[in-house]
């Protein structure tokens, strides 16, 4: 039977003990100004990558969104005018025929 392999990475209790008497014994007094610079380079470097990622989504809004034309302006001449209606041929006059009857 092969031996289960505990995942890596893991902290448990006494490993975060033994990382918080090092670093006592490193930084003493000074533990808590470095705490708080290690905050300040957090956050600075969450700001810049903010920074690049709207710079990024800005550059992908530019390319999605078609380039406007310019309005188009008609060289061709303007359509006629619809002209009034032809003017009616005048009836034609009763024969002579027809009169007489």
């Amino acid at each position: 039977m092969i031996p289960s392999i505990p995942p890596a990475f893991t902290l448990g209790p006494v490993e975060i003990a033994l990382i918080s008497v090092v670093a006592l014994l490193l930084f003493g007094r000074r533990l808590p100004e470095v705490a708080r610079s290690i905050g300040r380079g957090v956050v600075e470097f969450k700001k810049g990558l903010r920074g690049v990622e709207d710079e990024i989504r800005e550059e992908i809004d530019k390319t999605d969104q078609p380039a406007a034309a310019p309005p188009l302006e008609s060289k061709a001449e303007p359509a006629p005018k619809p002209e009034a209606e032809p003017a009616k041929q005048p009836e034609v006059a009763a024969t002579d025929a027809e009169k007489a009857t």
